[in-house]
């Protein structure tokens, strides 16, 4: 594609772009590296060059190839030769519900205009969503002239590669390294709630709702130390109803790192009095150190009896059955997107977390807070005012 004279089909001063979108920078790094040897040390290629950049090369047929992290905002505009999803199954994002979908859906449109574009997605298979197993789910063993999924082990591509060791391998974790050498889906991993859903909940354009003396309201902590990757976050909920049957989130607070702890757990407590909240509800985190501080600013802290699953798992039939309200929240969004449910092997007990390398530290308090709310509908109830 790079050698293709493209000028017919481009404006002047248009670029046609051949990109490489990679899960981080780090890796985009990685991947550049390959790409600037590839055509430097080619005596074909190299005269080709007219330009080396920070991201990639340009090249003196009008043609640039990039390579950057998977962030779909840096698509628009351009005008795609080629686009390479690279490890899109592993793609996440706190500023994206799905970032795989939002980049397939910004490069489509960049590249109708050049009649013989492609994208290509290559990946190692993760869990049973997003654009790499639909794709395969739709187009895998079906005869399509647009469309061609290709998928086979670790050894089919590279045969050199040690049957001894992918056998060990197996052994020691089936799912992981099925997935990793076999090129199965996982079996174990799920995801927690549909975009749909989710998406469903959100009131557009309500960001934070005002505190009103005649509701009671409820708190729920994620405290965190703030100096590491975790946010502190502070979610507060009620319900309401004609029998208080539907649960609305009010307020979101985060912490993100570095911050003050102490100075954290006195805002969190402020944003709870001006709610009427006296008591919140916590993570087990650091022993008694969040009930200390709290205490200093007249807020009671006690401690979750219910874990972060089953706090989850409360929490999904008020989504799914749309009796949630949930604030328009980019972060919480995807947070809650990004939530997997993983059989422990072994025992088959059911978790639900964050997926590795990243957080779920606003959507568990969102979570707590909503599912807390009940106790306030139990509190009406008990003074008659249901």
């Amino acid at each position: 594609m790079a050698l293709t004279d493209h000028t017919k089909y481009l404006r002047p001063g248009e670029t046609g772009v051949i990109c490489c979108l990679a899960v981080t920078k780090e890796q985009a790094t990685i991947v550049l590296k390959y790409i600037k040897a590839s055509f430097l040390e080619n005596e074909y290629l190299a005269p080709l060059v007219a330009a080396e950049t920070a991201d990639g090369l340009e090249l003196n047929n009008g043609i640039e190839i990039l390579v950057l992290a998977n962030k779909f905002r840096s698509l628009r505009g351009r005008t795609i030769l080629c686009a390479i999803l690279d490890e899109c199954a592993y793609w996440r994002s706190e500023d994206a519900s799905d970032p795989d979908v939002e980049t397939y859906a910004a490069v489509k449109p960049a590249m109708m205009t050049l009649p013989d574009s492609m994208l290509i997605a290559i990946t190692t298979v993760y869990r049973k969503s997003g654009i790499a197993y639909d794709k395969w789910a739709k187009y895998y063993g079906t005869d399509d002239p647009d469309v061609l999924v290709i998928k086979a082990t670790s050894r089919q591509y590279n045969p050199l590669l040690s049957q001894a060791f992918i056998d060990e391998q197996l052994a020691l974790d089936p799912e992981v390294n099925g997935a990793e050498y076999l090129s199965e889906w996982r079996r174990d991993i799920s995801a927690f709630v549909s975009p749909e859903v989710v998406q469903s909940a959100v009131v557009s354009g309500r960001y934070e709702l005002a505190p009103r003396p005649d509701v009671q309201y409820m708190g729920f902590c994620d405290p965190a130390g703030g100096s590491g990757a975790d946010s502190m976050t502070l979610g507060i909920a009620h319900c309401e109803g004609a029998a208080a049957e539907f649960r609305v989130l009010d307020c979101i607070r985060e912490w993100r790192p570095q911050f003050s702890p102490d100075s954290a757990v006195q805002e969190a407590a402020a944003t709870l009095m001006k709610y009427g909240v006296t008591r919140v509800t916590g993570d087990r985190y650091a022993g008694d150190w969040p009930g200390e501080r709290f205490r200093e600013h007249g807020i009671a802290y006690m401690a979750s009896e219910k874990p972060k699953t089953d706090i989850y798992k409360e929490f999904l039939p008020l989504l799914n059955s749309g009796r949630t309200a949930l604030l328009d929240n980019q972060r919480l969004v995807s947070q809650l997107i990004g939530l997997e449910r993983r059989t422990v092997r072994g025992s088959g007990r059911e978790t639900i977390d964050h997926a590795q390398g990243q957080h779920d530290d606003i959507s568990n308090a969102a979570a707590g807070a909503l599912v807390l709310s009940e106790i306030s509908r139990s509190l009406l109830a008990w003074r008659g005012m249901l």
